[in-house]
């Protein structure tokens, strides 16, 4: 399908030829006119995907009552910086305050930052959390320097750009996009200078890295470090070394899509990582409190009482409320798939990373 971003992104492999799997998705995503994420409100039913905060304001109220309990640990400072990144629009941190200001003093001695980019959920955010005067950044390094951070990323990493790196004749090579015609094609680099093989790596096999992701994890792990506070980061992903695999993946009205077809009109994701953030996160100061699965982590902040008490509330919605919790906690749907990475400044565990919860 041709688009407005597809003939700029011909008329820039003809000039100056085949550009990484990474570039392409970035300007897919973030392209200032024609980027996915510049140009729309991607969530909902009249979107492309719905993210765990529209399911349910259960899945916001958890994470709300988490933060709420990583301020207490940490002495309940009088002033600290809440941050969301890639805060949709703005539904998780609405619920996380309402379940939040339930705990004294909480609220107001928070200072809250949305880390967004996107003009058009930057408006859908202030129609959120307008009265909590959110300010917006572009980057960790926009966020104030004094007072702790508490930071919670939800479906923000996947998003984020990944080179990807094919066995080719005994080789690694990088995948590039580049042309047949007019159409965007995937193909392959010559072999990358000093690259080695992976110990096992087949012919054919894909490996994939986001350098992105660790250089923000880094820049939090450092912040964390200097100023004390917790990270909470959930998306889709493993925990573990992994060996191969393709995870680039398109998604347009609520179904899969083809990621080179219609670029700028279609959300672009991988899997996230979760070894190499803690790693880069670790690099620079921070605890890592390792990785929860979902279900384990949001049975254990208590989402099942909550899922009753609403039913109880609300009988009429009773079997829509039990689907969403089954959704955001069942192995096989979220529960599982997605996982939480704690982080910390300091040596108290966050809130459900003292002890194994399981995956």
């Amino acid at each position: 399908m041709t688009t407005p971003l597809h003939d700029i992104l011909v008329r820039r492999i003809r000039a100056e030829g085949p550009m990484p799997v990474a570039e392409y998705m970035g300007l897919c995503l973030g392209h200032p006119e024609h980027g996915y994420y510049v140009t729309r409100d991607p969530l909902g039913r009249g979107g492309d995907f719905t993210t765990a905060p529209e399911i349910s304001q259960m899945f916001g109220e958890m994470i709300g009552l988490w933060l709420a309990q990583a301020w207490i640990d940490r002495g309940s400072p009088g002033a600290f910086t809440l941050a969301e990144f890639g805060p949709g629009r703005g539904t998780l941190m609405a619920d996380a305050l309402r379940a939040a200001a339930r705990v004294p003093g909480f609220v107001e001695a928070a200072e809250l930052w949305l880390v967004e980019t996107s003009p058009a959920l930057r408006r859908k955010q202030w129609e959120a959390l307008g009265a909590h005067e959110p300010r917006w950044a572009d980057a960790v390094d926009d966020l104030p320097e004094e007072g702790p951070l508490l930071v919670v990323a939800n479906e923000f990493f996947d998003a984020l750009p990944i080179r990807q790196f094919v066995v080719s004749d005994g080789a690694l090579c990088e995948r590039m996009v580049g042309l047949r015609g007019e159409a965007l094609v995937l193909g392959l680099s010559p072999p990358v200078s000093g690259a080695a093989l992976p110990e096992g790596a087949e012919e054919g096999a894909v490996y994939e890295t986001s350098p992105q992701s660790r250089t923000i994890a880094g820049a939090l792990g450092a912040r964390l470090s200097a100023q004390g506070g917790v990270v909470l980061a959930i998306d889709y992903g493993h925990a573990e070394p992994r060996a191969s695999g393709d995870t680039l993946q398109a998604v347009r009205g609520h179904a899969y899509a083809d990621p080179l077809d219609a670029p700028g009109e279609a959300d672009l994701t991988a899997h996230v990582d979760f070894l190499a953030l803690a790693k880069a996160a670790e690099r620079e100061g921070a605890t890592v409190w390792g990785v929860r699965g979902q279900g384990p982590l949001l049975d254990w902040l208590g989402i099942r009482l909550r899922a009753a008490m609403l039913e109880k509330a609300q009988p009429d919605r009773a079997e829509e409320i039990r689907a969403a919790l089954a959704r955001l906690t069942e192995p096989d749907a979220m529960g599982t798939l997605f996982k939480a990475l704690a982080l910390s400044g300091d040596d108290i565990p966050p809130p459900g990373f003292a002890e194994d919860l399981g995956a």
